[in-house]
C-alpha cells in the first residue's frame, strides 16, 4: 500500500507589476516591471526557490480597457510581455520551473503555436505548457483583421478543432525518428515521419511540423475557461485547468464537475490538476497583513476601480449608474462569461453596491483572496485542498516582487511542515512535476496509419 502523501501544485501567475490595480503604486514595488527583463528573470528564479511547479504568463492580443484612457494611464496594465519570448528567456534564466504561456486559438494558426511551443520545449528541456483562451477582449477582433469578435460558441469549435490539430503536428515525427547516421548519410528514418493532412471545418493544415517531437511528447495542456463549453473543452483536452472561484461550495462544484466530465469522456480525474486563482496577502501577523490590504485600497482611484468592474465583466458600461447603488441588471454582451457570472452572483449574494464591488475586483479579479498571518493562509489552503476544491493554487501576488518573496519565505515552510509540498524538486520536467505522464505518440501503434511524403 502506498504511503505517499498527496501533494499541492502550486504556479506563480506573474503579471507585471503583480494582481492589485494599485499594486504598482507601492513604494517598494517594480513598476517598470512590463519591460525590465531582470525584474522578470527575478521572479521566475523566487518561484523556483520555492518550488514552486511553474510560473504562468496570462495574454491578450489588445490593450485590456482601453475604453477609458483616462483610467488606464492610471494603471500599470497598458502593455505587457508577448508570453513565448519572455517564457524562452526564462527557460535560459532557471533549470526546473514550468513555463506556461497564454496563446488564443481565436486568432492563432495551428501550426505556427504547435512550432512555437515545442520550441519552448526542447529550449527548456520539457518545461513549457501551454494555456489555450479563446480570447475574452473583443477589442483583438480589431488588431486581426475583423470588425467583431466571433460569437463564443463558434470560438469554442473552432479551439476544439484547434487542440487536435496541434496533438496531431506535435506527432508529426516519432520520437526516435532521428537516426544521425553520418556513415550512410541518413539523417532521418523516413517512416518515423508522419504528414497530418488536415481538411476539417476550420482548418486545412498537411504538415509535417519542421521540429523534432517535444521532450514531453506534448507540452502540459492547460485550459482556463469556466462557461459550460470551457468546462466541457477542459474535461476533454487539460491537463491542468485554471479557475476563478470566490467560495469553498462554488470551487467544490466546479472540480467535481470536472473531474466527471472529464470521467465521461473515458479519461482519468486523477490526471487533471485543478488550480484555482488564490489572491494572499501575507503578513507575520493576522494584524500586518490587514494593514497591508487596506494600504492597497487606499490607493485605488474610482475611476480605476470602476473601469477594472467593466474590464473584468466584459467591458460594459456602469458610468450612469450611482456607485453607492446595486449592480443593476445586465445586457449580455460576446465577452467573458464565466466571470462575469461569478461576480454577479457575488454582487448578489453579498447585497454588494457597485462600489463595493469594485473594491473586491481591483485586488484579483474574482479569485479568492485571504488575507492573514502565514499559518492563516497555510489553513485556508489546506482547507479548499483536502475538502475537494483544488489539487493546488495559482498564486496572485498582490505586488512584485514583495508579494512572491512573502509568500515563499514565509507561506511555503508552513505547507511544508503540514507535509502538503514539496521539499525538493523530484523530477526535471513540467509533467514530472505535475505527476502526469508523457503521452506516447499516435504513431506507437502499430496499427496506425500515416500519410506518406511523395
Amino acid at each position: 500500500m502506498s504511503t505517499v502523501t498527496r501533494k499541492m501544485r502550486l504556479g506563480a501567475f506573474l503579471q507585471e507589476t503583480g494582481h492589485h490595480i494599485a499594486g504598482w503604486r507601492l513604494a517598494e514595488a517594480d513598476a517598470s516591471a512590463a519591460f525590465n527583463l531582470e525584474h522578470q528573470v527575478e521572479l521566475a528564479r523566487t518561484a523556483e526557490r520555492g518550488l514552486f511547479d511553474l510560473v504562468f504568463i496570462a495574454d491578450s492580443l489588445a490593450v485590456r480597457g482601453a475604453a477609458s484612457i483616462e483610467a488606464l494611464r492610471r494603471t500599470s496594465r497598458a502593455i505587457g510581455w508577448e508570453p513565448i519570448t519572455l517564457l524562452s528567456a526564462l527557460a535560459a534564466s532557471t533549470s526546473k520551473i514550468g513555463l506556461i504561456g497564454t496563446v488564443t486559438t481565436t486568432y492563432s494558426e495551428p501550426f505556427s503555436l504547435a512550432r512555437q511551443f515545442a520550441s519552448l520545449d526542447h529550449l527548456s528541456g520539457g518545461r513549457a505548457g501551454w494555456n489555450l483562451v479563446t480570447s475574452n477582449n473583443e477589442a483583438e477582433a480589431q488588431n486581426y483583421g475583423r470588425s467583431a469578435h466571433a460569437e463564443h460558441g463558434d470560438r469554442y469549435n473552432r479551439a476544439e478543432e484547434f487542440i487536435d490539430v496541434v496533438r496531431g503536428l506535435w506527432d508529426s515525427w516519432e520520437d526516435d525518428a532521428f537516426t544521425l547516421d553520418k556513415e550512410k548519410g541518413l539523417f532521418f528514418d523516413a517512416e518515423k515521419l508522419h504528414v497530418l493532412d488536415h481538411i476539417g471545418a476550420n482548418f486545412k493544415v498537411r504538415g509535417p511540423l519542421n521540429i523534432a517531437r517535444p521532450p514531453q511528447g506534448y507540452p502540459v495542456l492547460v485550459q482556463a475557461g469556466s462557461s459550460e463549453a470551457g468546462r466541457r473543452l477542459a474535461a476533454r483536452t487539460a491537463e491542468l485547468v485554471f479557475t476563478a472561484q470566490q467560495t469553498l461550495a462554488g470551487a467544490q462544484e466546479f472540480y467535481a464537475d470536472v473531474k466527471n466530465l472529464a470521467e465521461a469522456f473515458g479519461r482519468n480525474p486523477d490526471l487533471i490538476k485543478i488550480m484555482p486563482g488564490f489572491f494572499p496577502v501575507v503578513g507575520r501577523t493576522t494584524e500586518e497583513a490587514r494593514a497591508k490590504f487596506d494600504a492597497l485600497q487606499d490607493l485605488v482611484d474610482p475611476v480605476v476601480g470602476l473601469a477594472t468592474l467593466a474590464t473584468t465583466m466584459g467591458e460594459i458600461d456602469l458610468s450612469n449608474y450611482d456607485l453607492d447603488g446595486p449592480l443593476p441588471d445586465l445586457p449580455e454582451t460576446n465577452g467573458p462569461k464565466g466571470r462575469r457570472q461569478l461576480l454577479i452572483d457575488l454582487a448578489r449574494r453579498e447585497s454588494l453596491s457597485i462600489r463595493q464591488l469594485y473594491l473586491r475586483v481591483v485586488a484579483a479579479r474574482g479569485h479568492h483572496v485571504v488575507i492573514g498571518s502565514p499559518e492563516e493562509i497555510a489553513d485556508e489552503m489546506e482547507r479548499w485542498f483536502n475538502q475537494g476544491a483544488a489539487d493546488g493554487f495559482n498564486i496572485m501576488p498582490a505586488s512584485f516582487p514583495g508579494g512572491l518573496t512573502d509568500f515563499v519565505d514565509l507561506v511555503i515552510p508552513a505547507l511544508q511542515r503540514r507535509d502538503l509540498f514539496r521539499r525538493d524538486y523530484e523530477g526535471s520536467t513540467l509533467r514530472d512535476h505535475l505527476g502526469l505522464g508523457r503521452p506516447a505518440g499516435r504513431f506507437e501503434n502499430p496499427h496506425a496509419t500515416a500519410t506518406a511524403l511523395p
